[in-house]
């Protein structure tokens, strides 16, 4: 089996959690290892390759800049200290950043961001821009207004559904541990998992509980991040982030667990749009068009002769060349209304018809499959 290597990745998801980034008895930002991090992810941007992060830590550090006493804390006081901590945490991330000159910027997610699709487009445009800017996006699930039925509950599962969302072909999670083992890792004789090619039954038994009191997670979540991320064809691996400059131990050979996929993240998302969505309306094109999707380009909003049905911005459409033929489907970025108002026009014209600056294409390339041409 080949063991892959950081270096073979071109977007790399980074997840850090609290229990890392923030020392309990202090209150504050392990200041040191933050700087260390910092340099990693500076030495990979360098290489020209996408870095995306996911940090949890915003309650920890409102809780100790509001000094709440220690113990379980209301669901009210979780969300006013994370929006104290959400600050804090935002100024630590831009200062260890900065001093490699990268931009951060800062992004709180909610359950709904990721699952519904409108604002999951939303969402994956602002990061997408902040990527074409060679900025880092910092992001954590918003604390201050999830509540318990509405929220991941843990950045894992968090920092997976970003990677799909991205279509990143890595997602390293940084833990308390160097990867899975087939029994609790203070047995003796438990025996280090190097490389998982599956998630099967016999793995997810191997999971145990949280590793401490600042995690909601624990390995569960990890193999549960592991299933989101693979299926969607990311690549995963669990390290320990116990040490100075953790992904430079990774490059090197530091033990880890990788759970691998065949397939690559663009591929996998093609699919889903393809065979996964029901179209809820149809967009005829003109042959130029035909000509332009076939080409590998996106469909602008002067392409498209006619609109019917009733979707919602970021549904699946079914394309149709001008025999009634299908070209292909994709997700498209205007609802129905709209949609009918700029067909036919130019993508400059958007702004002044629909009174806002929209999206440039009708159907963006990367939410696009085209079929074979007959």
């Amino acid at each position: 089996m080949k063991i892959p290597a950081l270096g073979d990745f071109r977007r790399i998801v980074i997840k850090v959690g609290s229990s890392l980034l923030v020392d309990a008895q202090a209150g504050r930002v392990n200041d040191r290892w933050l700087s260390s991090l910092a340099t990693d992810i500076a030495d990979i941007h360098r290489g020209k390759r996408d870095v995306l992060v996911v940090s949890s830590g915003a309650i920890v550090l409102g809780r100790a800049v509001l000094k709440l006493a220690a113990g379980p804390l209301k669901l009210e006081d979780s969300q006013a200290a994370a929006a104290v901590g959400q600050i804090a945490l935002a100024r630590q991330w831009t200062e260890a950043l900065s001093r490699h000159d990268i931009i951060a910027g800062q992004i709180l997610l909610t359950l709904g961001d990721t699952e519904e699709r409108g604002r999951y487009l939303n969402a994956r445009s602002t990061i997408d821009t902040l990527l074409g800017w060679r900025a880092v996006p910092v992001i954590n699930e918003n604390d201050t207004v999830a509540t318990s039925e509405i929220r991941y509950g843990d950045n894992d599962r968090l920092a997976a559904r970003v990677a799909t969302m991205v279509s990143a072909d890595l997602l390293v999670l940084l833990s308390d541990v160097d990867g899975l083992y087939d029994t609790p890792p203070g047995n003796p004789a438990a025996r280090h998992i190097p490389y998982v090619a599956h998630v099967t039954p016999e793995i997810e038994t191997m999971a145990g509980a949280a590793p401490s009191e600042l995690s909601r997670g624990g390995m569960q979540t990890k193999i549960e991040a592991a299933k989101i991320a693979t299926h969607a064809g990311t690549h995963m691996v669990i390290a320990s982030g116990q040490c100075e400059h953790p992904l430079r131990a990774i490059a090197e050979g530091a033990r880890c667990t990788w759970f691998v996929t065949a397939a690559n993240p663009v591929t996998a998302r093609k699919k889903w749009i393809a065979g996964s969505l029901e179209p809820k309306g149809t967009l005829v094109i003109d042959a130029g068009a035909v000509a332009a999707l076939r080409g590998g380009k996106s469909l602008l909003p002067a392409g498209v002769v006619g609109v019917d049905g009733g979707f919602a911005r970021g549904d699946a459409v079914v394309i149709l060349d001008p025999t009634g033929a299908e070209v292909g489907r994709g997700l498209c970025a205007y609802d129905v209304e709209d949609a009918r108002k700029i067909k036919g026009r130019s993508s400059a014209d958007i702004a002044s018809i629909l009174g806002f600056r929209g999206r440039t294409e009708m159907v963006h390339r990367d939410d696009l499959v085209v079929r074979p041409s007959a």
